[in-house]
Order: structure tokens, then sequence, then C-alpha cells
């Protein structure tokens, strides 16, 4: 019977380890990102954000809302 006295071991070890620490590390990363939901907002629902809360008239979002539809 073939014995490998212990070589080898450490590297499966190394990465066995490195799997693990990978494979949490995604898991977090798409909990987090589920909870959190996406917060990339556009420059539209920005500006009606801004007009909801009363930052801006409508006069100005109007304006805004002309400027980002021409780029």
């Amino acid at each position: 019977m073939h014995m490998m006295n212990g070589y080898g071991s450490f590297w499966a070890m190394i990465l066995m380890i490195l799997f693990w620490i990978g494979l949490i590390s995604f898991g977090i990363f798409l909990i987090t990102n589920f909870i959190n939901g996406d917060k990339k907002k556009t420059s539209l629902q920005i500006i009606k954000e801004r007009l909801a809360k009363g930052e801006i008239d409508e006069l100005e979002y109007e304006r805004l809302k002309s400027i980002i539809k021409q780029k």
C-alpha cells in the first residue's frame, strides 16, 4: 500500500480552507445583496425623489428631465 507520509496533505488542507473561505464569502455576498436589494438608481429616479421631497419644483424637474433624455 502506498502511503504519502504527509506529502500533499498540507496542500490539500490549504485548498480546502481556501475553498471554504471562498464559499462562505460568496454566500455572505449573496445574502447581503438579497437583503439590501438593488441600490443603483438612475438619474431620472433621483430627480423624481428630489421632486417628491420638495427639493426641486416642477419646472426644475422638467428641465433636468429634458437634459437627461438628451443624453
